[in-house]
């Protein structure tokens, strides 16, 4: 059976992701520095949606320092940016009607790129770990979305940047493509999986 559906990781796949980028910047660290600082699982349990925006302030840095909250929130919301080529390659499959629902690892902030750059016109927003409490490789995540949407995994084609969620998929049956930095690649990809059409190379 060809995938007739994509699943969309969010984070630096459709969208350029600050943690790695900017946060660090915001704090004077750099990305070691800040990770060594961090309180373990905080922000993993704020993906969950089992910790608040509130609570992961006040429990972000493990020495218990307190942080400007509504500061990173602000630098984080005017980091999001598209990976360049995604908003033209979504546009088209869009265009050929092709299902598409995201799959992500995300705290409440998918709002804020949302209001930035408009996600769901192109991608439905539908599994988001805040509110499923499901998060990837766990092989419930990409399950809980078959199940939603009625359709085997076998149907369902994950498009992530990592090899783990990738082979996650796999091994409950979805396609995966891991989506390295290239677009070019992707196109391929899809096109393999009867997204789009084989051009010549």
């Amino acid at each position: 059976m060809r995938p007739r559906v994509i699943l969309w990781d969010i984070m630096d796949t459709l969208v350029r992701d600050p943690f790695f980028t900017h946060m660090p910047g915001f704090f004077g660290h750099s990305f070691e520095d800040l990770v060594a600082r961090l309180t373990p699982r905080a922000w993993v349990d704020f993906e969950l949606g089992t910790l608040t925006e509130l609570e992961l302030y006040a429990r972000f840095f493990r020495d218990g320092s307190t942080i400007d909250g509504a500061g990173l929130k602000q630098h984080m919301a005017e980091a999001y940016a598209w990976v360049e080529g995604i908003e033209e390659l979504l546009l088209e499959l869009k265009a050929r009607d092709v299902p598409m629902h995201a799959l992500s690892n995300y705290p409440l902030w998918y709002q804020l790129v949302e209001q930035r750059l408009g996600l769901s016109r192109y991608v439905e927003l539908s599994f988001i770990s805040c509110h499923t409490g499901l998060r990837k490789p766990a092989p419930e995540a990409f399950l809980h979305a078959c199940k939603q949407l009625a359709v085997p995994p076998e149907a369902c084609l994950l498009i992530d940047d990592r090899a783990q969620n990738c082979d996650a998929a796999r091994a409950v049956g979805l396609a995966a493509v891991r989506f390295d930095g290239s677009v070019p690649s992707l196109r391929q990809a899809l096109a393999q999986h009867g997204f789009l059409e084989v051009t010549a190379q």
